[in-house]
């Protein structure tokens, strides 16, 4: 009777999607990966009926090549943060990689790129060595998936724009060949987070050509939801249902943009598909 009991109860658990493990995601990332998954992305999957534990790996700029130095030479230079499916925060300073490759039997692990070298494809030499290392420490299980993040805003006064002359699109272009190139070149990775896309589409909205608090990083209520939207409908395979769960002060129209934009986003990964949404006084002069 009781084994009976067990499989309807796991059958009705199922049935709602929640798994029987938490999905268990680490970002070997920086400050953009804090973006896109220390505030909203644990929240959507709680409310998406997931349950997540994500681990943020995080050096401030953290390029490939200092992720492989310090994977190399043992450095305790990253803030392990790891948030639950309860939101609660676990954060180990001074941990090195292999601590945190270690930390959990990971489902997903993500790569990215330090943000002022993303379009610079010279900057991505030392990937396919960091692919295989961490392959061979964590063993055939965890996805590899890349993380492509998104092109500073218009007036971004960070050194690193200079690259790029200044100009939004053409940086935005440079990471969209730097991604199609890493795809191409490292059978590793099994697909892309699309979040600088995401943020791309969403710009071509009245949400305006920023996104950004300070030129760089995503401002913290639209550009992180729209990064988080992103992350979530990928390690899902699902888009978000945005009258579940908004940030505090969005309206819905902007929270209508920002899933939108996520999920074009994960459907055309390499271009910009404009976003046709009428702006609240539009729609209320339609009416």
């Amino acid at each position: 009777m009781k084994k009976l009991y067990l499989f309807f109860l796991l059958l009705t658990l199922s049935t709602l999607g929640y798994a029987a493990e938490p999905l268990k995601v680490l970002a070997i990332g920086n400050s953009f990966s804090e973006d896109a998954t220390e505030q909203y992305l644990n929240q959507l999957a709680t409310m998406g009926g997931h349950e997540l534990i994500i681990g943020n790996l995080y050096y401030p700029g953290c390029t490939i090549e200092r992720h492989w130095n310090n994977l190399m030479h043992e450095k305790g230079e990253y803030s392990f943060r790891k948030i639950y499916a309860d939101g609660h925060v676990d954060t180990i300073p001074h941990c090195t990689m292999t601590r945190a490759l270690h930390d959990e039997p990971w489902d997903i692990i993500t790569f990215q790129q330090g943000s002022p070298v993303s379009g610079i494809h010279s900057s991505y030499s030392l990937l396919p060595l960091m692919l295989r290392r961490v392959r061979a420490m964590v063993g055939p299980h965890p996805k590899f998936l890349w993380h492509q993040t998104w092109a500073y805003a218009p007036t971004s006064t960070h050194s690193g724009f200079a690259a790029y002359s200044h100009d939004q699109m053409r940086m935005y272009a440079s990471i969209l060949y730097c991604t199609k190139k890493v795809l191409a070149d490292n059978p590793e990775l099994k697909g892309v987070i699309p979040s600088g896309t995401a943020i791309q589409d969403a710009r071509t909205t009245f949400l305006g050509n920023d996104l950004t608090r300070d030129g760089y990083h995503l401002d913290k209520k639209t550009g992180r939801y729209i990064a988080s939207c992103t992350w979530y409908g990928v390690l899902f395979n699902q888009p978000f249902t945005i009258s579940t769960f908004l940030p505090n002060g969005m309206t819905y129209e902007e929270g209508e943009i920002c899933r939108l934009a996520a999920e074009e986003a994960i459907k055309h990964p390499f271009e910009i598909v404009e976003l046709k949404i009428m702006t609240p006084t539009e729609k209320t002069n339609k009416e």
